[in-house]
């Protein structure tokens, strides 16, 4: 049985990217959400195994929605992405509790990698 995962990033072509290289290695996106307010509600709702979380968005950033579902679940798993150069905000969000980032523009294989380390 696939693993589910969230995808959260306010760019609609970006979680379409992501959930297409995802589905295609067998794993299930059971939900989205374009800001970190809308990651955080369907975190409860959906009890994902893994979360992929864009850094910038609107409402509210990445870094504070994974201190916010780290704080309702602290075994939550949550991978961040950032464009180059966001460097601070990547370790920023690992502090936070993330487990790794991958960098876009995302390559396929580099997320999968990514993805298999932390839930398998």
């Amino acid at each position: 049985m696939g693993k589910n995962i969230l995808i959260v990033d306010d760019a609609a072509f970006m979680r379409m990217m992501i959930k297409d290289i995802l589905t295609k290695n067998g794993y299930n996106v059971v939900g989205e959400a374009e800001n970190g307010v809308k990651a955080v509600e369907k975190y409860n709702e959906l009890s994902p195994d893994l979360v992929i979380m864009d850094i910038t968005m609107p409402e509210m950033d990445g870094i504070e929605a994974v201190k916010t579902i780290k704080g309702i679940n602290g075994d939550a798993v949550i991978i961040m992405c950032s464009a180059m150069g966001q460097q601070a905000m990547v370790i920023e969000s690992i502090q936070a509790g993330a487990k790794d980032f991958i960098v876009k523009p995302f390559q396929a294989e580099r997320v999968i990698e990514a993805v298999s380390k932390v839930i398998g």
